[in-house]
């Protein structure tokens, strides 16, 4: 069932525990979810995450392709044990800050960040393989937080950035291990040789990282693997080696959440025999050291800073669409119309000249000719001014045949309108006199049947 080498090398680990471990991998995979607060969305009748205020186990697993409010970023669907993220934000980080999650595909731990920073963060969340880049900016653009940035680079670009960001997050790619009971095929991919090559990778990865981060910022370090290579061992490189200092997390007992099985480091170890998740493994460290005069002076926030003469090209009605238009430098660079958070904008500015940008800020939409096309992203904010467009109730149906792209009559004033479910925004339609144009992205349409 599990590759021998697996087991004996678990077995070491556990002891006599490894039975247990055992039995409760040949057991159904618990299924999270994570509610967006951003948007109202309802919250379950449900059993909660104890170490996340917005997570729910569901009693099973539900078609998500199928539900209107998955498309509406009402919930992420995500794995409980690694929502102990939460924690670590709620003990060491108070203030606004530059956070880079290295290795943020498909998403889980990036829109966690966006709802537990503190406001006025600016997450930088970042994924090499261009596939798996498109994935992540597709759902944070479904979560709906317009202060984000979706980047496609190798961790050495960001090591460039000396002493930039205060918390940086690594989800390394890893043996996968904690993942044998919800994706049995990666039993079958497991080998010691894929261990020794991910260890490795993984030291590479926070080594070429490491110059990025603020003295006495934080790095997170996670895997959803069960050995010490990919885990104990990174994290004492990162003290040995790196200079870091091992933090520990507040615990409650009841969540019955494993100390470290190597080294006097505090390390937290997530079970399925014993936690109610998958396996998982995350460490904290701050950076220690840096002398005066390390950090350069990125010059951020200073007054009389030039003005983008593009600002003004642009139809008016494009910031009647915002909440708060006022806390937003909207730029129109060729056809697409950005919006910026005030606060960040030399940021974003600043990352463009030196980054690969999948996405970044709020796109606000296009200029077709003489029209103004409002881009989905808009539609998904929670920076959307629903007061500026017609409202369209749909039905679970209409739903899914909008979610498909498929052709709806939706009778009423020609115009753009906004579709919502249950209240929600889905996107845009432009209704003409004879039919009504269904603008949801053809790439990211429902192909299943």
């Amino acid at each position: 069932m599990f590759p021998p080498d697996f087991s004996s090398r678990t077995r070491s680990l556990l002891g006599d525990e490894y039975r247990l471990l055992e039995a409760a991998l040949q057991d159904d995979a618990t299924v999270s979810v994570r509610i967006n607060r951003d948007k109202n969305a309802e919250e379950p009748s449900a059993e909660r995450v104890p170490w996340c205020e917005t997570g729910y186990y569901l009693p099973e697993r539900i078609a998500f392709t199928f539900d209107p409010l998955f498309h509406a970023g009402a919930y992420y669907v995500q794995e409980a044990s690694s929502m102990f993220l939460e924690q670590v934000v709620k003990a060491y980080i108070e203030e606004p800050v530059r956070c880079l999650d290295l290795c943020a595909a498909p998403g889980g731990k990036s829109t966690h960040l966006c709802s537990i920073l503190p406001a006025n963060s600016l997450p930088v969340c970042n994924e090499v393989i261009r596939s798996r880049a498109n994935i992540l900016a597709e759902n944070l653009i479904k979560w709906g937080n317009p202060n984000v940035v979706v980047t496609r680079n190798d961790p050495a670009d960001f090591g460039r950035l000396t002493h930039f960001f205060d918390l940086i997050v690594v989800d390394a790619p890893c043996s996968g291990e904690g993942m044998f009971r919800k994706d049995p095929r990666s039993a079958g991919q497991w080998s010691l040789s894929n261990v020794t090559l991910c260890a490795a990778r993984q030291r590479r990865i926070l080594r070429d990282v490491w110059n990025a981060l603020k003295p006495e910022g934080i790095c997170i370090y996670s895997t959803c693997t069960y050995n010490t290579e990919e885990n104990e061992e990174n994290l004492a490189f990162l003290i040995e080696e790196l200079g870091a200092e091992a933090l520990p997390v507040p615990l409650q007992a009841e969540w019955r959440v494993t100390g470290a099985l190597k080294y006097p480091y505090p390390a937290y170890r997530f079970f399925p025999h014993k936690t109610k998740g998958e396996g998982f493994f995350m460490a904290v460290v701050r950076k220690v050291g840096g002398r005066v005069g390390e950090t350069p002076d990125y010059g951020f926030g200073k007054e009389n800073r030039k003005k983008s003469k593009a600002q003004s090209l642009f139809p008016d009605e494009v910031k009647s669409r915002l909440l708060h238009p006022e806390n937003f430098h909207i730029e129109r660079r060729g056809n697409a119309i950005q919006a910026f958070p005030v606060r960040q904008s030399d940021v974003f500015q600043y990352l463009a000249g030196r980054l690969s940008f999948v996405s970044s800020g709020l796109c606000l939409g296009e200029i077709k000719g003489k029209d103004y096309l409002p881009a989905h992203a808009l539609a998904l904010s929670r920076e959307l001014n629903r007061d500026s467009f017609a409202a369209i109730a749909l039905s679970r149906e209409e739903a899914i045949l909008y979610l498909r792209k498929e052709t709806l009559v939706l009778p009423g004033e020609k115009g753009y309108a906004l579709v919502c479910y249950k209240d929600l925004p889905l996107g845009f339609v432009k209704r003409l006199e004879n039919r009504t144009n269904n603008l949801y992205p053809q790439e990211w349409r429902i192909r299943h049947e």
